[in-house]
């Protein structure tokens, strides 16, 4: 190879060499950017794995802790006392409503403020609604406990069954047995619904004179 094209080569990887230095200098920082944050991200990850374990082992200690009281006023004041927020205020609400016997206005209180929380997961807030409803029972009237079941008992709702069952027991109060049979019958052949609950529904035609739908 002659001189010149030697010194040609030359150039031309230097000009390449320069090229890629100017290249990584203004550039080069989204590599750097991406690496910090994929080391930052997965830091954040067990940070905040951490964090959450915390959270609910301090949640936990504190619900046994109240629970762990001599009385149930004790009980329901530590409960009362746990700090708590959005599905950890649902679960205490619902266990603050566990003992309707010691103290049935508490327990209804506790279940009307989770009922109307927003932060709330919806299925907790409809299951409070349900448990609210057969915790009135005749306290409230007729109407006002099928007002609160009917929006439970539209299609997709998580306790669908278990409200239908309520709404035919309420047309059993009402003095309706054929329509609680009608209803009662479609809800036995409900495959969404739990096998006891079939069962009950079956129980409960045959109790009221019916036949089941399947028979």
């Amino acid at each position: 190879m002659s001189n010149p094209e030697s010194f040609i080569d030359e150039v031309t990887e230097e000009v390449r060499r320069d090229k890629l230095f100017a290249t990584f200098r203004k550039y080069g920082w989204i590599g750097i950017a991406l690496v910090v944050l994929t080391v930052g991200g997965a830091a954040w990850s067990e940070w905040s794995k951490a964090k959450h374990r915390a959270e609910a082992q301090a949640f936990g200690d504190a619900v046994l802790g109240a629970l762990d009281a001599e009385t149930p006023e004790a009980r329901a004041a530590a409960l009362a006392a746990v700090p708590t927020a959005g599905d950890k205020a649902a679960l205490l609400a619902l266990m603050q409503a566990s003992d309707p016997a010691s103290d049935k206005a508490a327990a209804l209180a506790a279940l009307d403020k989770l009922a109307n929380d927003a932060a709330a997961s919806p299925a907790y807030r409809d299951l409070a609604v349900l448990r609210r409803v057969i915790l009135q029972g005749a306290d409230a009237s007729l109407s006002d406990r099928r007002a609160a079941l009917e929006p439970l008992s539209a299609a997709g709702r998580p306790y669908r069954p278990l409200a239908l069952e309520q709404l035919a027991y309420l047309l059993i109060e009402e003095g309706k047995p054929a329509e609680a049979i009608t209803a009662l019958q479609a809800l036995s052949q409900d495959q969404a619904a739990p096998a006891g609950l079939r069962s009950r529904a079956q129980q409960l035609i045959t109790a009221l004179g019916g036949t089941s739908a399947t028979g």
